[in-house]
């Protein structure tokens, strides 16, 4: 039967549809912990801009300072370029999930549709033998009943 042929294929479009959905789930986890680490770094920066977090009275204290927060700036940048990228791979699987869910959806709807197709074939099948059979029993009944004449 057809519908049979399709499920190997079907299986391994499920396993393949499974695998690409936990590599979704993959980076997603990525992306929240990647956006958490720039939250953590902004957070923080603000913490350190934040007036009277400091008491500077030399100039080389107040250099290490602005030394600082541009470190601190430049980290920033850095991880909310790495948030973007891990959200643009998050995006790509994202893709890949909906284009293997759509490969599945349509092996299942094909095979949904050989099943059908197989069912009603046996059901018309079955339907000839009993519509067969009727006519046999009324053909034999109507000889026991209407025995030719002997002559």
């Amino acid at each position: 039967m057809r519908s049979q042929r399709l499920d190997p294929l079907l299986k391994v479009k499920q396993r393949h549809q499974d695998d690409v959905a936990r590599e979704v789930a993959e980076r997603d986890r990525a992306v929240a912990e990647q956006e958490a680490r720039l939250e953590a770094l902004r957070r923080y920066a603000l913490e350190y801009a934040a007036p009277g977090s400091s008491n500077l009275t030399s100039p080389a204290l107040l250099a290490n300072r602005l030394a600082f927060r541009e470190r601190l700036d430049v980290a920033i940048a850095q991880q909310s370029r790495v948030v973007t990228d891990t959200r643009q791979q998050s995006d790509v699987e994202r893709t890949r999930l909906l284009l293997a869910s759509r490969e599945t959806h349509v092996l299942e709807k094909l095979s949904a549709s050989y099943r059908a197709e197989e069912s009603r074939v046996d059901e018309q099948r079955s339907q000839r033998e009993m519509d067969d059979l009727g006519a046999r029993r009324a053909l034999n009944g109507a000889q026991t009943r209407d025995p030719e004449p002997a002559t």
